[in-house]
């Protein structure tokens, strides 16, 4: 396995900084290897070498004349295709053909911190409509495969980040999560992707400050190594005045965090938080994964869940809310500048996109209510649960990466799993409660199935006093204990 391409953002910066490697060399290294490996993933849909390597050499000449220079130093990476990232850049909001070639406008907290910390933008990776599913699909890019598995998804909705980073394209990209979208694509790309809590990174979008709080929507990073992702957060977590949530915690040394002592730490471990239909499979490898910790001296209980209500109607819930500060808050953006998506250009939009975005129209106060009744159950069980334990440990999704739908550009989950039936969006995740309550979670490479399927462990922290470091902390013995980088041997050697 080629050292340079699957090194560590925080190597890359020592190396450069040391003059061992060189920016302008390095990205050259990856824009040669997008080129060759990019076409049978889909995983990247636009770049921008030219402004990519002025950038490269501009760091390259601060390091060589002895200036300072930011943490990400040199770094290649990329934004998501989603939101607004990086001006003057063109964006589509996740392959949408109408609004293709619109140009950002502005920068999302990621691509504003990283740009700050000299990191090198190369382009932008791959998600679905309007970030609206737990798959890497759309009309317009169609979908995007694991690296571990090519022809079977990637998971979404930063799925095109996470099979960059997972396949060497690059050591970090950007990841953002309203129901799982950082967790879940890390899952099926098996790399490291952390949701933070709260008011801990910035989202405060505008005209509605509070746009993104129904459910809770996040911005971070996907990466190979938790190191990175704690770099990561080093850069982006502070406070800001103007996002209504943010919280001031002073200074926080989130790579600090990494070598935290877990020990005498209580996990509540449950395969499926007593409603989720999981693979049997999946339930073992997490099962025998969380029992690592007790190798760092924390204690693992399996708890038992009590929820009153099935998962399919949490899930139906997720997608009601999403598509009301997700969907239609967006749709009416669109037709304030002269756009009517659901009228003059519905091919452009999938139909379960159409469906829920026509329901968020129909919808009334007291069904908004009904939901938010739901999300304070969901904040209830999960705050009893950390009243007597610092972590919990769940699968990240109940099934493994679904085939893509190369055809009909419109890849979903399973309707079905174990015979039960599950919403096709969100259903098969065990991550959107997260996005309900804003505790911070993380998916951590648990091992590779018996049909080469990586698995994803989520860890959920709490979302009082410091539960970011804590999940970070936790990530980083995992990685100790039991070491993923040598699964990337499988990518790096997968068939063109």
């Amino acid at each position: 396995m080629d050292n340079l391409s699957y090194m560590s953002a925080v190597d890359m910066v020592k190396n450069f900084r040391s003059k061992a490697l060189s920016p302008v060399e390095v990205l050259k290294h990856f824009m040669d290897r997008i080129e060759k490996r990019n076409p049978s993933l889909n995983a990247i849909i636009y770049t921008d070498y030219d402004k990519a390597m002025e950038k490269a050499k501009a760091v390259e000449a601060d390091i060589m004349a002895g200036k300072p220079v930011g943490l990400f130093a040199g770094v290649p990476t990329a934004a998501k295709d989603f939101i607004p990232g990086l001006p003057g850049w063109p964006g589509s909001f996740g392959g949408i053909s109408v609004l293709a070639g619109t140009p950002d406008t502005h920068y999302t907290t990621y691509t504003k911190s990283l740009t700050d910390q000299d990191a090198v933008f190369l382009g932008k990776t791959n998600s679905p409509a309007l970030a609206f599913r737990g798959t890497c699909d759309n009309r317009l890019y169609g979908p995007t495969s694991t690296p571990f598995k090519v022809g079977y998804n990637s998971g979404g909705s930063s799925g095109g980040s996470c099979s960059a980073v997972a396949d060497g394209l690059m050591p970090i990209a950007e990841g953002s999560d309203g129901g799982g979208s950082i967790r879940i694509p890390a899952a099926w790309c098996g790399i490291y992707g952390f949701k933070p809590s709260l008011g801990t990174v910035s989202n405060s979008p505008r005209p509605n400050a509070y746009g993104t709080s129904h459910p809770y929507c996040f911005n971070g990073a996907q990466t190979r190594t938790v190191a990175d992702t704690a770099l990561a957060m080093q850069a982006m977590a502070g406070y800001d005045p103007f996002d209504p949530f943010s919280r001031d915690w002073g200074e926080r040394d989130f790579m600090a965090a990494l070598n935290r002592s877990i020990k005498g730490k209580k996990i509540a471990y449950t395969p499926d938080f007593g409603i989720f239909p999981v693979e049997p499979e999946i339930k073992e490898m997490i099962g025998k994964a969380v029992k690592k910790f007790e190798e760092a001296g924390a204690i693992v209980e399996e708890v038992k869940f009590d929820i009153k209500r099935s998962q399919f109607e949490l899930a139906e819930a997720w997608c009601r809310l999403i598509s009301i500060s997700g969907g239609l808050e967006m749709m009416e953006d669109f037709k304030a500048a002269g756009i009517d998506l659901m009228k003059d250009h519905p091919d452009s939009l999938n139909p379960e996109l159409m469906y829920w975005i026509n329901d968020a129209y129909q919808r009334h106060y007291v069904d908004y209510y009904a939901d938010e009744v739901i999300r304070t159950e969901i904040w209830d069980m999960m705050q009893t649960t950390f009243l007597d334990y610092d972590f919990i440990v769940s699968p990240v999704t109940a099934c493994f990466p679904t085939k893509n739908d190369d055809a009909g550009r419109n890849t979903l989950g399973p309707k079905e799993i174990l015979g039960e039936k599950v919403e096709p969006l969100i259903g098969y995740c065990l991550t959107y409660f997260c996005n309900f309550t804003g505790h911070p979670a993380a998916s951590v490479p648990a091992g590779i199935s018996k049909d080469g399927f990586p698995v994803g462990m989520q860890i959920i922290g709490r979302r009082d006093g410091f539960g970011d470091l804590d999940v970070l902390a936790a990530s980083a013995e995992f990685e100790r204990i039991q070491p993923w980088f040598h699964t990337y041997e499988i990518t790096a050697n997968r068939a063109l």
